[in-house]
């Protein structure tokens, strides 16, 4: 038998039980959010780190104009180095079947027999390259499944202006391209970028580089310096043409990865802050109310020998039911959340296998957080009923100060109804009492504004990367650098409206001891094109001397405006340049740096050289155009703006707005339970001043009246101050899940606000419906019989 508190504490919670599954709704939601963001961080890393070890991903990177296999040989004995890996690394297009736009990639050499040493490649499907068969190549899956592209099928390839008709021999993956991407873009476009493998003699063959590799990677011993590494690496490959050694952490896959880790780790912190904060809230205001309704049960509980201590555990384990309902419910939640989410990062992440991983320590960590929570908001009132004295308990609390409202001390009182006097009679004589349902509208209102500015940010960066700044339909890139006159065969093609040359070279950008490798971008100072943009939307007009940087990489090489910034070229005469920061652009994807075109070639000691353009294409004319450009054999790879924008959405867009949709049900959630929770707990605490109203003649209908224009005098002077607290919330939470690779900026619309209004009003109104429905049974005998 359930000793007589226990018994006590189910008769409560079947009382209040609409209050406490409310209050365990806003937990779980918060949990889930919790476990679900660190099972996927668990579930991202486990199978990172096992596909790394497993195949052997190098630590260290470096791409090269030409050198002997002799220098390989070299490499291997730079202290600290476990394996050096000599490969070959060339860009190409390809003409596939379906695909009106030429398409490009990555080609990387394989050995004859076997495997390489270091980046091993996972075959997903198919079969492996045969030895002394030529024609075949290996596909990336990415590019693979975007195209429909099966073992057994035939791509062109243009190896070297040579077109060549190869056999695809099996789908694989690397370690290397688990998120794929054109180099110098953090976007990816599948359908017409894609990684491919050839037997190193075939490739060597087509760019003659038999003997010779202009790729090497690095696996290095535990114990190893990978900047003393580095050092060594560049010094030897230097006379080669060496572009700059890099680690795995500036490993364009490696990063986006990562990135996503930390967004999941900035939201299994600022999302569970936020909603067990109003979940403690929300127990604190059960509690106290619970507390002044049970004075005499208290008293009572007292006189018959209950000490302060197990008042206090009773009421605590009330929070603590709660907490269970909380932490099961989103456990759950979280877990089947994980589980979806998933199977949505198989759209962009490559690994030979991605499964849920529930974190089994977040469990135990939603379990504490979620108890701390409730116990922080619950000791207050505890505190309260353990120390109530039972001879004070007997009494009832004494009536207020009644006095007319400042409303009706202005002289208003005429022109007021009674059912709006007593509301604000009420809510002026127990300030402190308002307080909490106000904050609980605020918070519910405020939660609101995070999920829909993350949906307008995705919108503003949609309209502003692919509108403002990207003027252009088309991009593309030249095999080998050439004079400007190389531009007047490409305003040939049918349909170009208009050409613009680029220059762009890989770099290292230095200030102090921070460091970014990077492509720098020459473009025409005056391009209508590419633009660059200021923070305040200004279109920026290149100088004729200094560089200009993305806000971002100025903030990564904590540089300012004025700086001197040490440019590295890595490639050709390799000079080394101390350029002022003159103006800093903004922008939402990647890293960026820029320079007057003539101004940057006259750091490279060139004349007026191009290696890639931009278009704008007539669209009447686009197919002939694509056509014209798969035929230009000096064409290295094509970016469609179109094509890009389609990724994002399917990709990153996709993701966030993935999380966005599972963030606003869980704040409507939320909104919906504070709101009831509020109106639950008013009706509460007035009963007995309600039931008075109905004996001494008032309709049920004016009775009502009082409770709904509290709340909405509540709602009125909460709702601005939650819509205020809301822009912070999403302000702190957009900023701190910003990454090198995508950023979103922080957006808010009147739209966002008039939504927030929106579901406030409706969760308003439908639980004062409820609650009016309640009326009926208002004890109105136990109101004659009150002492008071």
């Amino acid at each position: 038998m359930l000793p007589c508190l226990d018994r006590k504490l189910f008769r409560d919670l079947n009382r209040l039980c609409g209050q406490a599954m409310a209050v365990a709704l806003v937990m779980a939601c918060g949990l889930a959010m919790m476990i679900m963001a660190r099972s996927l961080i668990r579930s991202l890393e486990a199978a990172r780190d096992d596909y790394y070890q497993d195949h052997r991903f190098a630590q260290v990177f470096a791409h090269l104009k030409r050198a002997p296999h002799s220098v390989a040989d070299q490499a291997a004995r730079i202290p600290g180095v476990a394996r050096a890996q000599a490969d070959i690394s060339v860009q190409v297009t390809l003409d596939i079947a379906g695909l009106d736009e030429p398409a490009s990639g990555t080609v990387r050499s394989l050995p004859a027999f076997g495997q390489p040493e270091l980046n091993r490649l996972f075959l997903r499907a198919g079969r492996w390259l045969s030895p002394g068969r030529h024609a075949e190549v290996l596909v990336g899956e990415a590019f693979a499944g975007a195209n429909r592209i099966r073992p057994g099928d035939s791509i062109i390839m243009v190896l070297h202006g040579r077109r060549e008709v190869l056999r695809v021999a099996g789908i694989v993956l690397s370690p290397e391209f688990i998120f794929e991407s054109r180099p110098g873009t953090p976007l990816p476009d599948s359908r017409a970028y894609g990684s491919f493998w050839l037997p190193y003699a075939d490739l060597a063959a087509a760019f003659s580089l038999d003997g010779a590799f202009n790729y090497m990677v690095l696996a290095l011993e535990p114990d190893a310096s990978e900047r003393a590494v580095i050092a060594e690496l560049d010094r030897l490959l230097k006379p080669y043409g060496g572009r700059g050694a890099f680690g795995r952490s500036e490993h364009p896959s490696h990063i986006r990865v990562l990135d996503e880790i930390r967004v999941l780790a900035t939201m299994a912190v600022a999302f569970p802050i936020v909603f067990l904060g109003v979940a403690a809230f929300m127990t604190n205001a059960i509690l106290s109310r619970l507390v002044d309704l049970q004075r005499e049960q208290i008293a009572i509980l007292k006189a018959f020998g209950f000490t302060n201590r197990q008042v206090a555990a009773h009421y605590f384990k009330f929070a603590l039911v709660i907490v269970a309902g909380g932490t099961v419910t989103g456990a759950i939640g979280g877990a089947l959340l994980g589980h979806w989410l998933v199977e949505l990062y198989h759209n962009f992440f490559r690994f030979p296998e991605l499964a849920f991983r529930l974190d089994r320590t977040a469990l135990l960590a939603a379990l504490v957080v979620s108890a701390a929570a409730a116990v922080t908001g619950v000791f207050g009132a505890v505190r309260r009923a353990a120390r109530l004295p039972p001879a004070e308990a007997m009494r009832p609390q004494p009536p207020a100060s009644y006095r007319p409202a400042w409303i009706e001390r202005g002289g208003m009182a005429q022109h007021l109804s009674a059912t709006f006097r007593i509301a604000m009679r009420n809510l002026e004589r127990r300030p402190m009492r308002a307080l909490f349902p106000c904050a609980g509208l605020s918070l519910a209102s405020g939660i609101l504004i995070v999920p829909n500015c993350f949906r307008d940010a995705v919108a503003e960066v949609l309209d502003y990367q692919w509108h403002v700044v990207q003027r252009q339909d088309m991009s593309a890139g030249l095999i080998e650098p050439a004079s400007l006159a190389a531009r007047h065969p490409l305003r040939q093609l049918p349909g170009a409206v208009s050409v613009e040359p680029v220059r762009s070279v890989a770099v290292r950008l230095r200030f102090g001891h921070r460091h970014r490798q990077l492509v720098l971008r020459g473009l025409p100072s005056k391009g209508l094109h590419d633009r660059i943009i200021n923070p305040d939307y200004q279109t920026i007009i290149l100088p004729p001397q200094g560089l200009v940087l993305s806000a971002k990489l100025a903030q990564i090489l904590g540089a300012k405006v004025g700086d001197q910034i040490v440019v590295e070229v890595l490639e050709e005469r390799r000079p080394v340049r101390s350029v002022p920061l003159v103006r800093l652009a903004e922008d939402f994807a990647g890293l960026a740096a820029y320079m007057e075109r003539s101004a940057l070639n006259r750091m490279l000691g060139e004349g007026d050289v191009m290696n890639g353009a931009t278009f704008r294409v007539d669209p009447g004319h686009r197919a002939a155009f694509l056509h014209a450009l798969k035929e230009t054999p000096r064409v290295n790879w094509v970016a469609i703006k179109d094509s890009m924008r389609a990724n994002f959405r399917q990709t990153t867009a996709a993701s966030i707005n993935t999380f966005q949709m599972i963030y606003l049900a869980f704040a409507m959630v939320v909104a919906f339970g504070v709101v009831y929770n509020n109106v639950r707990i008013s009706l509460a605490e007035r009963a007995r001043e309600l039931a008075t109203l109905r004996v001494i003649g008032f309709s049920r209908r004016e009775v009502g009246g009082v409770l709904v224009t509290e709340l909405v005098i509540l709602a009125l002077v909460a709702v601005p101050f939650g819509l205020l607290l809301g822009s912070g919330f999403a302000a702190g939470i957009v900023r701190a899940i910003n990454t090198e690779t995508v950023r979103l900026p922080v957006v808010l619309t009147m739209g966002n606000f008039g939504f927030a209004v929106l579901v406030v009003s409706v969760a308003s109104t439908l639980s004062a419906i409820f609650v009016l429905r309640q009326l009926h049974r208002l004890d109105l005998v136990g109101a004659l019989k009150a002492p008071e």
